[in-house]
């Protein structure tokens, strides 16, 4: 199985790039599977339902969130619906929406996929690890799915090496994101999971995480807000993963970056590329 991960959709530049691109690149991928972070998407923070459906409509099989997830308020309403749309699974009871879902890849296999967030340097949520425990319980790699995605959002890179060696052999993947700057340290760990700690955004690299550079600089001088943050409008890369996965086990064969336009240098997972 071939699953693709692209990593948090920044604004109407990383939206637009996103909504172009990845009709064909699931078609040329041969992608089973697509999942696509979307916390960003409305102008920089949250998600709308129009947003989310053109996500749905484009190839994404699931669109995951963070601490971004109701910074529009309509989606406490339209989560509840839209069983596609994913809020950290950590999140308290009570709160709108779900954080796990199982899905139909498109070769037939069974993927659970995990929203989590991180608690470090980020909102006191539940226990993370506790809650993805729980999660592997109640359905285990290749006894419940044929494969797990997990979506761990998260500041600290330590809190997320320490996920992903806690699953180690029990997930496909952990997938970091929320940072928005791709990482270089894509691998598959001992017990045979496939981790990164930063898939990047889907975004304008000239700004700063998305935004326009201007009023974050000044914050920086004057530690005074002046205006509101701001998507940049230039040219977006597409961050992302792609990963192969032993479909016998479940757990990951290869792991590689993927960087699509823009200002990064290009990257594609050479092990699909040969077979397309």
């Amino acid at each position: 199985m071939r699953i693709l991960f692209l990593g948090d959709v920044v604004g109407r530049s990383g939206r637009t790039a996103v909504l172009e691109s990845l009709p064909k690149l699931r078609e040329r991928y041969r992608a089973d599977f697509v999942v696509v972070n979307g916390e960003n998407a409305a102008g920089g923070f949250g998600i709308t339902e129009a947003i989310l459906l053109e996500l749905l409509d484009a190839g994404a099989d699931v669109v995951t969130t963070g601490n971004h997830v109701f910074d529009q308020r309509e989606a406490l309403i339209f989560i509840e619906r839209q069983e596609r749309l994913l809020r950290p699974v950590n999140y308290p009871p009570g709160t709108p929406g779900r954080g796990v879902g199982h899905f139909k890849a498109a070769n037939g296999a069974d993927v659970l996929v995990i929203n989590v967030q991180g608690r470090v340097f980020m909102a006191d949520l539940d226990d993370p690890f506790r809650a993805i425990e729980r999660e592997l319980e109640a359905c285990g790699l290749k006894s419940g799915a044929d494969a797990v995605v997990i979506d761990f959002h998260a500041e600290a890179t330590s809190e997320k090496e320490a996920m992903g060696h806690f699953v180690d052999g029990r997930a496909t993947a952990v997938i970091g994101t929320h940072t928005h700057v791709p990482t270089a340290d894509e691998q598959i760990l001992n017990g045979g999971t496939a981790y990164i700690s930063d898939a990047g955004m889907c975004g304008d690299f000239d700004s700063i995480l998305g935004m326009d550079k201007e009023e974050p600089i000044s914050r920086f001088l004057t530690k005074i807000a002046s205006r509101r943050f701001a998507p940049s409008l230039g040219e977006a890369t597409i961050c992302g993963v792609g990963i192969e996965v032993d479909d016998a086990t479940g757990l990951a064969r290869a792991i590689a970056p993927l960087r699509l336009g823009g200002r990064l240098s290009q990257a594609e997972p050479a092990f699909w590329l040969t077979e397309t």
